[in-house]
């Protein structure tokens, strides 16, 4: 039955409307039926009947959130970590295995490489066999490469186990497509940016894990001890709820009301009563195709969001790789003493490694995170998700071109790289905001995951801008970060769909199509 919610089917999303669990709908003979209404296939919703975007609305926000917050936390959390570790590891490697310029930069993009090769395929994997099964398998591949690349004995092995952790890191942006269809719609905007605390935790648990650990017990150790909120989240993944839009979108209805009533059950709330109906316009055979993203009503929308998807991952990573070496660049570059006195890295086997004050600035920029996601939260359900992106976007630009000002005060260069940090994690927050709303429940990892496939795109390009060509030319490097965050937020605002207090959608629309069919 393909179904169609009119405002008064609606009613159930308010509490202070009803008392009783029951979705009503009167209607009256009388009145006009609203256009989208008559060109729906039936034109009266039942009275016993609800969809699961009803049922998610009603129960709210309770312990069940909570709950899901902290597992799909922890998960981000060890994202972090494992990006974070990429500018402490670089630079260790260098001193201890004398690698090259290039190939510091390599030890950064293999990661990024596994990450993007594997995205779709994670994706994919969510939106056939659950985001559960996918979760569940990337956290034991996740932790067990972990460890193995500790014990790493050489160069190519940490380049090879680095790949494997970067594959098995593909898949954490599906913990926010689960996360993201258990929340109420008032709710998801704020709950998923608010889901950004974890990962600026887990980037500030890593810094100072790495100031505690690499003075004394080096490189290895650090990577080791780095996987324990791996080992956590792949412990209690068997509680791990599994999506109820999943359940609906594969037609497994009766796992999907055993779901909703947890729900119930948790946040103390009476289940609705009457029966879960289905969309028939979903396709459960046909669920998680990549070239059903580039269908005529998504194409503007999947290519846009690749792009800026791509730049913010750019500018993001670039960002933190940047942290590390803009003070040793710019202290080379600008300094006032004679050229010949300056000590210049000509060769592998010169190296410098991080001390207390690099990590210490490396946490206070890590910090900025936290300011960058309230902000993002203010003004993403006010200005909507579009122009929050590209706000942010013209605003990270406007700090890195005041990083082009020569000069060696360690305190300036920590502030502004500060205001970005937390300018840039709030871009990517609001891109995760955006995505999973924009995307039908059939393609939402999918699309998810191929969003998240060009942003490694980007990061794998990264670290040859933040770590080559900024010991060459400091002013190109960061001119590059700053047009392209521009490029980006032009993009923002020529999305076709704004997704503010809009619900998460069943179905690809069908309005695109309707239209190119009547002008044939």
């Amino acid at each position: 039955m393909g179904l169609l919610r009119s405002k008064g089917y609606q009613d159930i999303d308010s509490e202070n409307k009803s008392n009783v669990g029951r979705n009503s709908v009167l209607v009256d003979p009388e009145m006009q039926i609203p256009q989208e209404i008559e060109m729906a296939s039936v034109s009266v919703v039942p009275d016993d009947t609800f969809t699961i975007t009803q049922a998610v609305n009603a129960l709210g926000f309770g312990w069940f959130q909570v709950k899901l917050s902290l597992w799909t936390g922890l998960c981000w959390m060890a994202d972090s970590m494992e990006m974070t570790i990429l500018s402490i590891l670089s630079p260790s490697l260098h001193c201890d295995w004398h690698i090259s310029r290039y190939q510091q930069a390599l030890t950064t993009t293999v990661v990024f490489l596994g990450m993007m090769l594997s995205s779709t395929f994670w994706g994919n994997l969510s939106d056939r066999y659950g985001r559960k099964h996918a979760l569940t398998l990337c956290s034991v591949l996740l932790f067990y490469y972990g460890i193995l690349s500790s014990l790493a004995p050489s160069f190519m092995w940490i380049l090879l186990l680095r790949g494997l952790v970067g594959f098995a890191v593909g898949c954490t942006p599906q913990s926010v497509t689960l996360y993201a269809e258990f929340l109420p719609t008032k709710q998801r905007a704020k709950c998923v940016v608010l889901l950004d605390c974890f990962w600026a935790l887990g980037a500030c648990f890593e810094v100072v894990l790495a100031l505690v650990v690499m003075p004394t017990l080096g490189w290895q150790w650090l990577l080791a001890l780095s996987t324990g909120p791996l080992l956590a989240f792949a412990l209690i993944c068997p509680w791990l709820p599994e999506s109820a839009r999943y359940h609906v979108a594969s037609g497994q209805t009766d796992k999907a009301l055993e779901t909703l009533e947890a729900i119930a059950k948790d946040n103390g709330k009476p289940m609705l009563l009457g029966r879960l109906v289905v969309d028939d316009a979903i396709n459960t055979s046909q669920r998680g195709r990549f070239r059903d993203l580039l269908v005529q009503s998504l194409r503007r929308t999947s290519i846009l969001l690749w792009f800026i998807w791509m730049a913010c991952a750019f500018c993001y990573y670039g960002l933190v790789l940047m942290t590390t070496e803009l003070f040793e660049t710019s202290n080379m570059i600008c300094s006032d003493e004679p050229m010949y006195q300056r000590k210049v890295d000509t060769c592998a086997a010169d190296c410098k490694q991080l001390q207390t004050t690099d990590y210490m600035d490396l946490l206070w920029t890590t910090l900025a995170e936290f300011p960058g996601i309230f902000i993002t939260i203010f003004i993403i359900e006010r200005f909507g998700r579009k122009k929050t992106m590209a706000a942010q976007f013209v605003a990270y630009a406007i700090c890195c071109s005041i990083l082009m000002i020569c000069t060696t005060s360690r305190a300036f260069l920590t502030v502004m790289l500060f205001f970005a940090r937390g300018i840039i994690a709030g871009v990517f927050q609001a891109a995760y905001v955006y995505t999973p709303e924009v995307y039908p429940t059939s393609l939402r990892a999918v699309g998810v995951g191929s969003c998240s496939a060009m942003a490694r795109l980007g990061a794998m390009i990264t670290p040859y801008v933040a770590q080559v060509l900024l010991k060459s030319s400091m002013s190109l490097a960061i001119t590059i970060y700053t047009v392209s965050a521009l490029l980006a937020a032009l993009a923002c605002l020529v999305l076709p769909i704004e997704t503010v207090g809009k619900e998460l959608t069943e179905t690809v629309s069908p309005h695109v199509t309707n239209k190119a069919r009547e002008t044939k």
